[in-house]
């Protein structure tokens, strides 16, 4: 299933942003910067990058429900899809 650009685009911007915290904190590590200072970065990352994932998962699931209808849905594989988040 692919997303329509629309749905996607959030999504997208979400982990865009992750991925400029975690160039800086790989940054922030090679010019000697503070552990805690790091560490607070990194953990804003690991935030972004949850929540992008989420998003994904929660517009799959939705796009899925609309689309192939509730009978349709390969409920075990959204499932699966879901924890492997957690």
């Amino acid at each position: 299933m692919q997303l329509p650009d629309d749905e996607l685009k959030p999504i997208l911007t979400r982990l865009r942003r992750a991925h400029g915290h975690l160039a800086t904190v790989i940054r922030m590590l090679e010019e000697g910067a503070e552990c805690e200072d790091a560490l607070t970065q990194l953990a804003a990352v690991n935030k972004a990058i949850g929540r992008g994932g989420y998003a994904l998962v929660a517009t799959g699931l939705r796009t899925c429900l609309i689309e192939e209808g509730p009978e349709n849905v390969d409920t075990a594989k959204l499932e699966k899809l879901f924890l492997s988040m957690a």
